[in-house]
């Protein structure tokens, strides 16, 4: 699995030219084009700016020397490379399993090509196997998990070290386990309309490559 992940991600990397801006991705797959960014700055004398995604991958970005400049300070990303834990057949997908689903979706909307990278297990006809995360404010965060319940969804809080996991932006997570998702849009739609909600694990016709990485090697999806 780690070595299809690399594959993806060392794939990704070839979009990334020359001074361009790159929105780096967060979780186990977009640590690898991160890495292969790295590789290439000192190995090739590749120069580009980066804009993260996670305190997690600005750690990882330091660490391999990439520049970095804040989301609020640039006006387009040239190309984003990220992770998805779903993705369907119409190139909708989930996110957020690492957590960090709200600054992906906020590097992600200004971004001209927005690339995932996934193994082919990733690949489904229909999302919802994979729990739904749904970033919200702490402040009633319990009465929205109620709300959840209410609605048959059901609902677990995120946990780290036995506490509710907090985001890099200071929220929590509610995960939930619907099984099969119908209509993501008109999901999206409804959880973006709750009080309190932030942000959700849908992204939606977003994307315009998937590159997938399998035991026969490795596709280039692209969105209609």
């Amino acid at each position: 699995m780690e070595k299809l992940k690399k594959m993806a991600g060392v794939t990704a990397a070839q979009y990334v030219k020359d001074g361009m801006v790159v929105g780096l991705g967060t979780g186990s797959t977009a640590y690898f084009f991160v890495e292969e960014i790295g590789r290439r700055m000192k190995e090739e004398g590749l120069k580009v700016v980066g804009v993260t995604t996670s305190s997690q991958t600005t750690a990882q970005a330091e660490g391999l020397g990439i520049p970095l400049k804040a989301v609020d300070d640039i006006d387009v990303i040239d190309v984003t490379v990220d992770g998805a834990d779903e993705v369907d057949k119409n190139f909708n997908g989930i996110k957020g399993g690492g957590g960090a689903l709200l600054m992906e979706k906020i590097v992600a909307t200004p971004s001209k090509e927005y690339i995932w990278v996934v193994d082919e297990s990733k690949m489904v006809d229909k999302l919802g196997a994979f729990k739904l995360p749904v970033e919200v404010v702490q402040y009633g965060a319990d009465r929205i998990f109620r709300e959840f319940e209410k609605k048959g969804y059901k609902p677990s809080y995120r946990m780290a070290d036995g506490e509710r996991f907090v985001t890099d932006m200071k929220n929590y997570i509610i995960d939930l386990d619907l099984g099969v998702i119908e209509n993501p849009v008109e999901f999206g739609k409804e959880l973006k309309a709750m009080v309190g909600v932030v942000e959700h694990g849908l992204f939606n016709g977003m994307v315009n490559k998937v590159i997938v990485a399998g035991k026969d090697g490795v596709k280039i999806l692209e969105a209609k």
